[in-house]
């Protein structure tokens, strides 16, 4: 493949940050076919439309989704990236590697693809950008024989699991999410590579509140860890962070002129509940109602720690489309225990309960939250069997009339309309 002239791209390389387009150059020396992705996209700046068209469905046999198809609709301008699919591949619990396993999967994709990668796309998977259809079985089967990996999820599946690093890095983690995640991606496999909702639905496990892997922005079942009882506290530690023993923060530079650490200031105030208070150099804390915000204890560490009772929460309906604006998830139910001693089954049980609702009712490329959202929240939590929490509500009710199913009031509407009739009768 000859160069191009990419004057419009050039551009990007001229500021103080590693661009993108450096890096497909030296591709390119490598794999020349990485010319015409820099040819393409140089003309997709001239006219100011994309030249990457879908021209169908493409995959692997056996798999409905995992592969990404993308065609050049200018394909003999450039004939490098006449067929350019994506791979996903399923990345391994909390993204860990050896440098053994990357310099393979590295060389199988030199080998079968263009090189190019996305390590790692939001999605979470190993991103293997540009491979021709003729080369995708040929990979695949190198991918699964060779590496014993798998591709992930893509299109109206469940896309491939996340999880932040859990345990084995953090000490906040709740619950084992590393266990949960390769469990949970190990008991889905057919509703990962075969695609049969009504549009993606995803899974993301994270240690502790401060939710490192933003599952509660954008994953449809959020898992967060959790903890029902009191927060640990060491009064000895809190008097030390008072005093200016032990700086805050886990001892991270303090930012602009903060003086010394203030507990009222930095702490207190900022409690979102207004649930903690000083009496004399004893920190108190009103347990009932705290939100597990996380705050004093990443503010404290040494202090403050999560309860003993451990477990997680669950949230539904997270989304961050483009269109239609983000949406947070909706916390369903504040406190589950969460082992693999039961092997997951108690958040399999939710899983599968929302699945069949959803897969019901929901409309083509909704998304559950959208689904939620379109029936109304309190269609929903009934079809769950929940009880409703304070939690779920948005705002106060504006509306003045309160209707009561017959279910609700047992009894009730019969004997009220008895008595109208005989009152009006007399």
């Amino acid at each position: 493949m000859a160069k191009h002239d990419t004057p419009l791209l050039d551009e990007l390389e001229s500021g103080p940050w590693p661009s993108f387009v450096t890096d497909i150059k030296r591709q390119a020396e490598v794999n020349p076919d990485c010319w015409d992705i820099l040819g393409q996209l140089e003309l997709s700046f001239k006219d100011r439309i994309t030249h990457w068209k879908h021209g169908g469905i493409v995959g692997v046999f056996g798999y409905g989704g995992g592969i990404v198809g993308r065609y050049s609709d200018v394909p003999k301008l450039f004939p490098g990236v006449e067929h350019f699919h994506t791979v996903r591949v399923n990345q391994p619990a909390s993204k860990y590697y050896s440098t053994e396993n990357l310099r393979a999967l590295m060389k199988l994709w030199d080998k079968h693809g263009s090189g190019m990668t996305n390590m790692h796309g939001s999605t979470g998977d190993i991103i293997l950008l540009g491979c021709r259809t003729e080369a995708l079985e040929p990979f695949f089967w190198d991918l699964t024989h060779d590496l014993k990996q798998d591709l992930g999820g893509s299109g109206s599946n469940l896309r491939t699991p996340a999880n932040c690093l859990g345990e084995s890095r953090c000490e906040w983690s709740c619950y084992d999410t590393e266990e949960a995640c390769h469990h949970l991606t190990m008991h889905y496999q057919d509703e990962i590579h075969r695609p049969a909702f009504p549009y993606k639905f995803k899974f993301k496990f994270s240690g502790c509140p401060n939710d490192c892997v933003a599952a509660l922005a954008r994953s449809d079942f959020a898992v967060i860890g959790n903890w029902r009882d009191d927060i640990q506290m060491d009064q000895a530690e809190v008097k030390a962070y008072v005093d200016g023993t032990t700086i805050p923060n886990g001892g991270a530079h303090r930012d602009g002129d903060w003086g010394t650490f203030d507990i009222q200031k930095e702490v207190i105030d900022l409690c979102p509940t207004e649930c903690m208070w000083m009496e004399g150099d004893e920190l108190k804390i009103d347990n009932s109602e705290c939100t597990r915000c996380m705050h004093c204890i990443n503010v404290m560490p040494k202090a403050l720690r999560p309860g003993k009772e451990k477990g997680a929460s669950i949230s539904i309906g997270a989304k961050a489309p483009i269109l239609d604006g983000a949406q947070f998830a909706t916390l369903i139910i504040p406190f589950i225990k969460v082992t693999k001693d039961d092997e997951f089954e108690s958040v399999i049980d939710v899983i599968e309960e929302v699945w069949d609702w959803w897969m019901t009712v929901g409309k083509n490329r909704e998304r559950v939250g959208e689904t939620i959202m379109r029936v109304g929240l309190p269609t929903f939590i009934k079809v769950m069997g929940l009880d409703p929490i304070p939690q779920m509500v948005k705002e106060p009710r504006s509306n003045p009339y309160v209707f009561w199913s017959e279910e609700e009031v047992p009894g009730g509407f019969e004997r009220d309309v008895d008595a109208f009739r005989k009152k009006h009768a007399a």
